[in-house]
Formats: structure tokens, sequence, C-alpha cells
């Protein structure tokens, strides 16, 4: 079964709510972040990357940082900026973007779960980003960004969110990406005891995307256990999205030298492989699973493998996988993606155009363009306790932090 539990959010006051909620802390360098708040001194991001606080080039990693985020926490309840919610209850957050929504129930979830592995996960984890966030997590005594989580679509949940968009949202706000946030309080016990009722005939639940998040606050929760079995600490913030709902874009490579070979060399070892023709269409984007755009010396490819793999391995199946096994290790020596600084990643969500920018500036040799790894590659390989290639999915819209904060204590 998986639990979702109501909390006593901390949240912003009504017409702050489109100042303070920010993008989450992880697609922001530092320099970014600090232009962020600049612009916009009440964006949460001087809570969750507090660095911008503080002079230019201080790291990020400093015992400072992370009290002063704790501080400025404590300052925006007190200026009023944030609020804290007079009993515990869970939320609808819907997101709409290009025409298309998703409506996520935000509640929190179980470390016990995600330990016993309910809440599965498709990724691996970097020690040096769970060690921040857990001292961040710490310090704040708080969490203050959601972990976004998926479960397979259920029709009375469905039902719960239609008739709770019904009601008027405490926040209605589209922001400067178009994407229009909107978010209602569940406060009924009636209704919360329908929603967890809901959620227990689910057997379990999948991190879509927050693994470093989800981790430290597991590991926040050990730590505490020790003195504190029961606290708040056992369960961390959560948006669930109904699987049927949700769209990962593809998340495309971008080759910064071909491993010793001109173009038509490169070419010529790829037809060892793959199928290779010149694209009708430009920038071309992959039509299918199996399919791979290259863009190369300024035209567009179609690759596609001469002989489909024949594996049942759902992580192997992956064409992540195969353009790893097929092109950067064997023709390029490219062994570890996350390491290796001939590669580099680009969202789906900046286009095609942008592939085409970087090899046309001569910051790069090729570009790749990728089908999009699916909902279903990602419950198999969490349900196969495997973990895809850095990079497979690319989710859209991004969850905002700052309108919810669950305190630990």
């Amino acid at each position: 079964m998986a639990e979702i539990y109501p909390f006593q959010a901390v949240r912003p006051a009504e017409k702050l709510a489109g100042k303070i909620a920010a993008l989450p802390y992880d697609v922001y360098s530092s320099e970014e972040a600090r232009r962020e708040v600049e612009r916009n001194p009440y964006s949460f991001l001087k809570v969750d990357r507090a660095e911008t606080q503080f002079p230019a080039g201080t790291s990020p990693y400093e015992d400072a940082v992370y009290q002063k985020a704790a501080q400025t926490l404590q300052e925006m309840q007190q200026d009023g900026e944030l609020i804290r919610e007079d009993a515990p209850s869970l939320y609808l957050y819907e997101l709409t973007m290009e025409g298309r929504s998703q409506t996520g129930f935000v509640g929190c979830a179980s470390v016990r779960e995600y330990e016993q592995g309910k809440i599965r996960r498709h990724e691996n984890t970097r020690a040096e980003k769970e060690e921040d966030r857990v001292r961040h997590v710490d310090a704040c005594n708080a969490h203050t960004g959601p972990i976004f989580l998926s479960y397979p679509a259920s029709e009375d949940l469905r039902r719960i969110a239609e008739e709770v968009r019904g009601q008027k949202p405490l926040y209605d706000v589209t922001f400067e990406d178009g994407v229009r946030h909107r978010i209602f309080r569940i406060s009924d016990e009636a209704r919360i005891g329908a929603v967890r009722g809901a959620f227990a005939k689910i057997p379990r639940v999948y991190i879509a995307d927050g693994h470093h998040r989800a981790a430290s606050a597991v590991r926040v929760a050990q730590k505490r256990r020790q003195t504190n079995p029961n606290s708040e600490a056992e369960r961390f913030l959560a948006v669930f999205f109904p699987d049927d709902e949700l769209k990962i874009y593809d998340y495309n490579r971008i080759l910064k030298d071909l491993g010793g070979y001109d173009a038509a060399g490169f070419l010529r070892r790829l037809q060892e492989d793959f199928t290779v023709e010149q694209a009708e269409t430009a920038p071309y984007a992959p039509k299918r699973k199996g399919e791979f755009g290259l863009y190369l010396d300024g035209r567009w490819y179609c690759m596609s493998l001469r002989e489909p793999e024949q594996t049942d391995d759902p992580v192997e199946s992956l064409d992540v996988s195969v353009l790893q096994r097929r092109v950067l290790e064997r023709i390029l020596g490219i062994c570890d993606p996350k390491t290796d600084p001939r590669i580099d990643f680009v969202g789906g969500i900046r286009g095609l155009g942008e592939l085409e920018r970087r090899v046309d500036s001569g910051k790069a040799k090729a570009a790749v363009s990728m089908y999009p790894t699916s909902m279903e590659e990602l419950f198999r390989t969490a349900d196969a306790n495997l973990c895809m290639p850095p990079k497979s999915t690319w989710f859209e819209p991004k969850l905002r932090s700052g309108f919810f904060i669950h305190e630990l204590g």
C-alpha cells in the first residue's frame, strides 16, 4: 500500500506566492541563482541556494551558508511572507503547460516505505549532492523542496481530484515561463480519508524526479531516529502524480569530439551498426523507439539499428543504453558519461535548435537527438531494482519550491 500523510504546511502569503515560488535549486548554477535573487528578492532561492546571500565566489558548502538558509526561512515567517497552516492538510497541485495539465496530490510520503522498496527509484545518487541536501534539511529543520512521485493512475483519485478542482484555489499563478500553477487545499477530514484510502490500494509509487532530495530526507530521518523514532522526519514532502498525465521529454547528447575521426569516417563507423540516411526534415526528432537523429557537419541524419537489440533487460533495452554501448563506448571511448568532458546533455525542453547552435558554433562536433524514455520503461526499470544511465529522463513542467515547506518539528 502507498501512504500519503497530511501535514501542517508553511506556505506563502497569498499575494506573494508568485514572487516566492521558484524553480528547483538544482536547475540553476550559483551565478544564475544569484542573478535571480537580485532580480526578485522574494525568490525562494534565497533559502534553497543561500550562497546568494554572500559575496560572489562563496562556496555553497560552507557552514555559514546552511545557517543562513535556516535564518532566512525563519525571517520569512516572522515578516509574514510565509504563514503556517492552522491544521494538517493535503493539497492538490495542478500544472498546465502548452495546453497539457497534470494534477498531483501534495502530502508527505513515508521514509519507511522508501527503505522497504515501496517507493521505487530508477537513478543512482551522487554522494556530494546528497550530503549537501542532508546539511540543508538538518539546518533548516524542514524539507523545502518536494519529491516528484508517480503512481499507476487510479479512477478513485481522478474522481477526487475532479471534485477538488471545483473549489476556489489557494493560488493561481502563471510564471514567466508560461506554466500555470493552481493549488487547492484539502482540509476536510472525510476527503483526506478518501485520498488516503485510495492510495492504500496502490501497491507502490515511483520517484520520477528528486532522487537526491529523497535520499537526503531518508538519511536525516535515520540519523534522528536514534533519539526520536516517531518524529516528523520519518515523512518527507512529495507530490504524487498519475503516470498517464506525465510527459517525459527527450534528453539529447552533445558530442564535443569524434574520437579522432573526421565526419566521413565517423559516419562509416556508425554504418557498421546503424542504417544512416539523410533526414527528410530538419531538425530531425526520432519518431519511434530505436531511432536516433544525428546532426553532423551541417546535416541531419536518421539512424536506426540494422539489427534491433534482443533483450528482456529493461535497462539494456533503453535507447540511451543502446547509444552508450554502440556509439559512445565502442566508437568514441566515452565509458563514463557522468564524468567524461567530451559529452554534454541538453534537455528536450530547449528544442533541437539548441543542438544545431552548439554544433554550428564550433563548441561541439555532433549532436544526437533521442526518442523520449517512456513511463512504462521507467516503471519496469524501478520494479527490477535497476538504475537507468545518467540523463535518461527529463520531466516538464518542473515543480516549484516554496509553495510548501514541511517542518520537522
